[in-house]
């Protein structure tokens, strides 16, 4: 026990390969297949539509912003009604433009990342190009899922996101399987690349069983008074994720946030971090996160890069220890390179306060309700969502109510 109250406890445990994934189990990954522009002929089962609708995802509304779904290697596309909209499988979307080669594939990733990244580049293209013209805003949320649907399987997505100058898109974006799968890999690579004074929301919910391996690489790069927002939602996390998104803030009073919400339960291991590099004069970033761990492994990083004069960020990693197995581990970083950087960080681990327990079951309220509301109320950040469904309003709460009931 006395090694685990180690700050670098998780990472020595990665370092000596206790978790260490063994991917020689999962299968090949498979060419992408047909591409339909109805949902009828996917032939989705009601529990299918059910995990969908958890993440945000209803294919059946008449949404004029356009729809696209990745299920296992079959590809639906609603093409959007709005004038200066593209949702196109980037398979296609390469043969259609092939300037996006030269512009965007692989401009903000790395493709000499790590493994993950490499296998993106070598392997058949399956994923969406989704780009916003000049001047034109969305004003309905657009929706994509990610959807596995064998056991065991690997699925390896490249995304694209371009949003031309004073565009403005709020892209809602659902990762889940099938409910009675337990395990799969998910290699995603995305690139979001913000115009001048355009912004970008990009909200990410996960809903994964419990032996999946997540490996998500993710890149934005972000132009003068451009804004880009990152909300992530893990319900219910994989067995292990690890994911370190990069925004370089490369223009003027350009700006950057992240906003995480986590729930972790026994046997996971969750590494979430995020980086803002502020390259542009006056840019800004703030970098939120909150873990609720009811057993499980969690790393929280933070690193705001100032790089640039008038550079303004803050990151603010918190936690709740509902469990006496797991940890948390905070490390919130600052790097200053230009001498008028200033960046603040702060960092916090606790347990619920029992005193405010008794005070809310003093009200009215049973012990369960009582741990909900108090978790509720932690995990309020302010997130700069719009337009959710109520089934995805409904997930969201479930990290608060889960805690309230002690389930996994």
């Amino acid at each position: 026990m006395m090694e685990q109250l180690s700050g670098l406890y998780i990472k020595e445990m990665a370092q000596l390969g206790e978790l260490k994934v063994d991917y020689a189990g999962f299968n090949e990954i498979e060419e992408a297949n047909e591409v339909y522009n109805s949902v009828e002929d996917i032939k989705l089962n009601g529990d299918e539509i059910s995990s969908l609708k958890s993440v945000g995802v209803n294919l059946y509304d008449d949404s004029a912003t356009g729809k696209f779904l990745m299920y296992g290697t079959n590809v639906y596309r609603s093409i959007p009604k709005i004038p200066g909209v593209e949702i196109i499988p980037l398979k296609e979307a390469l043969l259609i433009y092939p300037e996006i080669k030269d512009q965007y594939y692989f401009k903000a990733v790395n493709p000499d990342q790590d493994e993950f990244t490499k296998t993106a580049l070598n392997k058949v293209q399956n994923g969406y190009f989704i780009r916003v013209k000049k001047n034109v805003v969305v004003d309905e949320p657009l929706h994509t899922a990610l959807f596995m649907h064998k056991e065991m399987s690997t699925m390896c997505i490249h995304n694209i996101v371009v949003l031309e100058e004073g565009a403005h898109l709020h892209l809602i974006t659902g990762c889940t399987s099938g409910c009675t799968l337990k395990g799969g890999l998910h290699i995603a690579v995305s690139e979001h690349f913000v115009g001048k004074r355009a912004k970008l929301i990009s909200s990410m919910i996960h809903n994964w069983g419990t032996d999946f391996i997540v490996r998500p690489r993710t890149a934005t790069i972000v132009e003068d008074e451009g804004t880009f927002v990152s909300n992530y939602y893990s319900v219910k996390p994989p067995k292990h994720i690890q994911t370190n998104p990069f925004t370089h803030l490369k223009g003027k009073n350009a700006s950057a946030k992240y906003m995480t919400v986590l729930a972790s339960f026994p046997d996971t291991h969750c590494d979430i971090g995020g980086t803002v590099l502020m390259d542009g004069e006056n840019s800004g970033a703030e970098l939120v996160a909150r873990a609720v761990n009811h057993g499980g492994n969690v790393i929280q990083t933070g690193l705001l890069i100032g790089a640039a004069k008038g550079t303004r960020a803050h990151v603010d990693c918190s936690g709740l220890m509902l469990n006496e197995g797991g940890i948390i581990e905070a490390i919130p970083g600052l790097r200053a390179i230009h001498p008028d950087a200033r960046m603040s960080h702060e960092a916090a681990i606790g347990r619920i306060d029992m005193g405010e327990v008794n005070y809310l079951q003093s009200k009215g309220l049973d012990e369960m309700q009582a741990i909900a509301l108090i978790v509720r109320g932690f995990l309020d950040i302010g997130i700069e969502v719009e337009g959710l469904d109520a089934e995805l309003e409904e997930t969201i709460q479930q990290i608060a109510e889960l805690s309230g009931h002690g389930e996994g």
